[in-house]
């Protein structure tokens, strides 16, 4: 099937790895263009040369929990290729940790990164999108259900999912779609990081796995592919939901 990427460009934050780099090398490969930003200047330079270089990636270093990230995104995406069609926000997981272990300044910096500048990013590339345009923002399972040791997560994700539906209700009438995504145990560095934190990575593992339908977890091409449907004229219909991309662990809502 022909997702109608050909030549279309797209921003995506969090992006020199994981679901954001995944995500990016799925639109590349169909023919779309991307504007990667990350807070790692190397990191985020290397993934757009992997990517192909000018023709096809450029590499922004960027912070969404700065005020002017997501407008200098938009232009560097309008003036390097000459329009913008949507993106993908996603932002780093927060700190680990249950909710009463978390201080005041961790919550604190955690909204302002994660809930506000989301936020402000879907708003900012919204409003310069064409009708058709699509922006798929990356949240995670604790949208719907609480993690163990997760708490920022399972405080921020639910609002910002709210959020999405509401600004995706409010973009329909100019033809701009909103989704969100949200993945569940895919295996990247965050759930490295995660297993790696436990007294047993691989039984913290196998435990993971074994509430997984599929059995397995997740590899972040898995989740690309979604990605750059959604995000892609294919999915003309699809917005304002919430969409796991779990190997069926959430139960029904």
């Amino acid at each position: 099937m022909d997702l109608g990427l050909e030549n279309r460009v797209y921003v995506l934050t969090g992006a020199s790895r994981g679901l954001g780099y995944a995500t990016a090398a799925c639109l590349v490969a169909d023919g779309a263009r991307v504007v990667l930003a990350a807070r790692d200047t190397a990191r985020v330079t290397a993934a757009a040369q992997r990517l192909g270089g000018p023709q096809h990636a450029v590499a922004v270093s960027a912070d969404l929990g700065e005020p002017g990230c997501a407008a200098r995104l938009v232009a560097t995406a309008q003036e390097h290729f000459g329009r913008l069609d949507g993106a993908l926000i996603s932002v780093g997981g927060p700190k680990p940790g249950p909710s009463h272990a978390v201080s005041d300044e961790q919550w604190r910096a955690a909204f302002d990164t994660v809930f506000v500048g989301t936020v402000r990013a879907v708003r900012t590339v919204a409003d310069a999108l064409p009708a058709g345009g699509a922006v798929a923002v990356v949240l995670s399972t604790s949208a719907r259900m609480p993690l163990p040791g997760l708490g920022i997560s399972n405080g921020l994700r639910p609002g910002l999912a709210a959020v999405a539906k509401e600004l995706a209700d409010g973009y329909a009438g100019r033809g701009i779609r909103v989704v969100s995504l949200l993945p569940g145990r895919i295996m990247t560095d965050r759930n490295v990081e995660l297993f790696a934190a436990t007294d047993d990575p691989q039984q913290a593992r196998a435990e993971a796995e074994a509430d997984i339908p599929l059995g397995r977890l997740g590899e972040p091409a898995e989740f690309g592919r979604v990605a750059a449907f959604v995000l892609s004229p294919a999915a003309s219909y699809l917005t304002g939901i919430t969409l796991p991309v779990d190997g069926g662990a959430l139960p029904c809502p």
